[in-house]
């Protein structure tokens, strides 16, 4: 079996496949789309994605449940999860118009950050992607790096960032790759290889940290929050995963 850790980078997607029952036999790559992702050579049965799925119809405080939950667990890196507004105003391709219906369908109203706004692209792909074939929600699992990581430090929050005003911390990304090395799911070449071009270090990092959280799901562990998982007015998974506790 093969699973996935995936990420958004400059170049769409990045993509960290490996074997559950081999780690050294793995591969990265970088795609357009997901699709091609889920439709590689490899079959991912498991595709952990950092992208936020299922979308509420109005939202009642700072954005989704997944959200509200994990973020206090999080510390001073709560500020990483962003609150995803309705489906609506993530449909929605101009931002004036994105704020706009957030608020309208917010309470209390709440409008868009830039950040959020930038990936609405990605989250639209994936939710049509899903739409239209529905088979691949048994396979494609929303993560956050950040609560990987948490997972991983024995439920802890992190002390340091991983960038800093938009730039790789060192430091950071150090503690990140330690928790990785210790947690002796990855390989050490895999943990320190470098991206493909069309991706960053902490693109890969981030994909890192999802497939994680793939190969414990298909080992038959994973922690969904909220557990169990919700479902959107169209029927798709809300909820986002992590490794289950020890």
């Amino acid at each position: 079996m093969w699973v996935a850790g995936v990420d958004g980078c400059r170049a769409g997607w990045i993509a960290v496949l490996m074997r559950v029952d081999d780690p050294h036999t793995h591969r990265i790559v970088t795609a357009p789309t997901l699709a091609a992702i889920a439709d590689a050579p490899e079959k991912p049965e498991v595709i952990a994605v950092d992208m936020p799925i299922g979308l509420p119809e109005r939202t009642q405080g700072s954005g989704r449940l997944p959200e509200q939950l994990i973020r206090p667990l999080l510390g001073q890196r709560q500020s990483s999860v962003f609150a995803i507004p309705s489906r609506r105003a993530v449909e929605a391709e101009d931002y004036g118009d994105a704020c706009a219906t957030a608020a309208a369908t917010s309470e209390p109203p709440r409008k868009v950050s830039r950040q959020g706004f930038a990936i609405f692209p990605k989250i639209r792909e994936i939710d049509a992607l899903l739409h239209a074939q529905p088979d691949l929600m048994t396979r494609v699992y929303e993560v956050h790096p950040e609560l990987a990581f948490w997972a991983l430090n024995d439920a802890k929050a992190l002390d340091q960032p991983k960038k800093v005003k938009g730039t790789p911390y060192a430091p950071g990304m150090a503690l990140r790759r330690g928790l990785l090395s210790r947690s002796g799911l990855l390989p050490d070449s895999l943990i320190h290889a470098s991206p493909p071009r069309g991706a960053a270090q902490d693109d890969l990092l981030d994909a890192l940290a999802g497939l994680t959280v793939a190969l414990d799901i298909a080992r038959g562990g994973g922690q969904p929050f909220p557990d169990p998982p919700g479902r959107d007015a169209h029927g798709l998974p809300v909820a986002i995963w992590t490794l289950r506790s020890s």
